[in-house]
């Protein structure tokens, strides 16, 4: 992806949070050179990874393929591995019309997926085979609204704004949004998107980028390289 689109989605994306009465932190507006200024004070939103995170899966079609996301909070591993403290996180993400967020489960995360508002949220759902592996034969069930729902292998679930799924560790899931973009909330366990994204084709989580000009705000992915 080029910066300068990087860029615009961000702008874009900050209007259509706006729009439903969403305000993303102060963090989200500063300069790469403010964050540069503040390194010394801002461990916990480079340790947590929190902020911009705008993704192609590394195929380069970004309106076909691809999810935008904020990191608002994440919790540590560690306190997740010991059963206590700081064992949460929370994303807003937009998943633009027929934009695909492929087929993947999670190792360790369990999710809850909403509509926070737009148009309807299609998400395709399978079960596990034993390893864990994909098997499109298996079905299982999930929450909506605290109400179980079984699902047949490969059925589409569509929420409304309001509605909601929780998915848990070994449900496969990719999603989209239908009839119009969507605004999401996820609110998880911690969330680790260097080791805890399994998906079912070998691609990319986060997009190669074409430096053609400065970046307005930095993404997660670019806070190890230019931040330290």
């Amino acid at each position: 992806m080029k910066r300068s689109e990087i860029n615009e989605i961000m702008a874009e994306a900050d209007a259509f949070i706006r729009s439903f009465g969403f305000v993303l932190p102060p963090f989200a507006y500063w300069t790469p050179a403010e964050m540069q200024a503040r390194r010394t004070e801002i461990d916990g939103i480079v340790s947590g990874r929190l902020g911009w995170d705008i993704t192609d899966y590394g195929q380069g079609k970004y309106d076909e393929l691809g999810l935008f996301l904020f990191t608002l909070r994440n919790g540590r591993l560690s306190d997740l591995q010991r059963g206590g403290g700081m064992c949460y996180a929370e994303k807003l993400l937009i998943s633009k019309k027929n934009q695909l967020s492929p087929m993947h489960r999670h190792y360790l995360k369990a999710e809850d997926i909403i509509n926070r508002g737009g148009a309807t949220l299609a998400i395709e759902l399978f079960g596990s085979a034993p390893d864990g592996s994909f098997d499109e034969t298996v079905g299982g069930t999930v929450f909506c609204d605290g109400i179980a729902r079984d699902f047949a292998p490969g059925e589409v679930l569509t929420f409304a704004p309001g509605e909601s799924v929780t998915l848990m560790p070994g449900d496969w899931h990719a999603f989209w949004g239908e009839g119009g973009d969507v605004l999401i909330g996820e609110v998880s366990t911690v969330n680790d998107d260097e080791t805890d994204n399994w998906f079912r084709e070998p691609i990319g989580r986060f997009a190669e980028i074409d430096e053609d000009v400065e970046p307005t705000h930095l993404l997660v992915s670019d806070y190890a390289r230019r931040l330290g």
